[in-house]
């Protein structure tokens, strides 16, 4: 016999402020991806994030961030010097 389960979702409204162009600065964008602002910038130094744009700061547009969702995780992500990048986890040497 299965057994259905009853599942309870609770659901955050997030407010991110969107430039009249589409632009959102990285803490917008970070908000709206669901990620903090430092792993945004990491993906964005690694070339692992949605794509962006500089112009004296770095902007992202909605239209940007909703493909790079669709698309799904990519590669793994690399190390500037292209080594890829472990898990942290509780075991090693440090």
């Amino acid at each position: 016999m299965v057994q259905a389960h009853e599942w309870q979702v609770q659901v955050t409204e997030i407010i991110v402020k969107v430039l009249p162009d589409g632009r959102m600065d990285s803490r917008n964008a970070a908000a709206y991806l669901g990620l903090a602002v430092k792993t945004l910038t990491m993906m964005r130094c690694y070339g692992t994030g949605p794509k962006f744009i500089k112009r004296g700061h770095v902007f992202y547009y909605r239209g940007d961030l909703d493909a790079w969702l669709r698309a799904g995780p990519g590669p793994a992500p690399r190390t500037p010097r292209g080594r890829a990048l472990k898990a942290r986890g509780g075991s090693g040497k440090r």
